[in-house]
């Protein structure tokens, strides 16, 4: 079931060069067009009594907003409307595009979930723990943040260090394995169609199931890593923590 990444090599100057991963160059930006487009079709008419994908872009927001409450008084969550209302989306879009259907040419895998790579998660979780240092020093000042790792006693500033790199790693990681091991099974399970009418008819129903099962999984994903995102942001910039 391994498939070559397709990859592009810039040669910066000699001895150095960068390799891109075009397949995920390639599903980031289909991610965040198919983000931009729900969000410009959702307010682009606003009414009133919203209906249709208003009224579904209006829940989300006050999912997300449910969510930062449970982690932070909203006058201090409330600037992180935006930022949690965007990751949970765009997790969530790119948790369901390998989910229909995978493209593979030449024994080069061009279409999967953004999240089925590790890189891609990765740095989503960078990203969300350097947020999270960023408004704590923007909104504490930088001593009284930096002051917050000797709290409440010295020596546990190693600990906090690790800490931190260990929340990096296993919010990119657990996002990173259901989602990865959700597009084996499904590969799996389409490989047996391949196998003649029985395996066609036995592979239908699982095939189906495991779909719907991994729309679930890929929506928990999403809402997972938006609260631990909330939950990181609320422990940096709270000042009960």
């Amino acid at each position: 079931m391994h498939h070559k990444n397709p990859t592009f090599t810039w040669e910066v100057f000699d001895g150095f060069s960068l390799t891109f991963n075009l397949a995920n160059m390639l599903m980031i930006t289909v991610a965040s067009a198919i983000v931009f487009l729900i969000a410009v079709i959702s307010t682009r008419k606003l009414a009133m009594k919203p209906t249709g994908l208003q009224n579904f872009f209006e829940w989300i927001m006050d999912f997300i907003k449910g969510i930062i409450q449970s982690n932070m008084d909203w006058k201090t969550g409330g600037r992180f409307h935006a930022l949690g209302l965007t990751i949970f989306l765009y997790v969530a879009v790119s948790n369901f595009l390998g989910l229909p259907f995978s493209v593979v040419y030449n024994d080069t895998l061009w279409w999967k979930s953004p999240t089925a790579d590790p890189v891609i998660t990765l740095t989503l979780a960078a990203m969300v723990v350097g947020l999270t240092h960023y408004y704590g020093i923007k909104m504490k000042g930088f001593s009284e943040y930096g002051k917050g790792f000797f709290r409440p006693m010295g020596f546990l500033f190693p600990l906090k260090i690790v800490e931190e790199f260990a929340n990096t790693l296993t919010l990119g990681l657990r996002l990173y394995g259901n989602i990865f091991a959700g597009e084996i099974l499904l590969g799996l399970l389409a490989g047996s169609l391949a196998t003649g009418v029985g395996g066609h008819i036995a592979a239908i129903i699982p095939t189906l199931a495991w779909q719907g099962f991994s729309l679930f999984i890929g929506g928990i994903q999403a809402f997972i890593f938006t609260m631990l995102t909330m939950v990181y942001m609320a422990h940096k910039v709270s000042q009960d923590h």
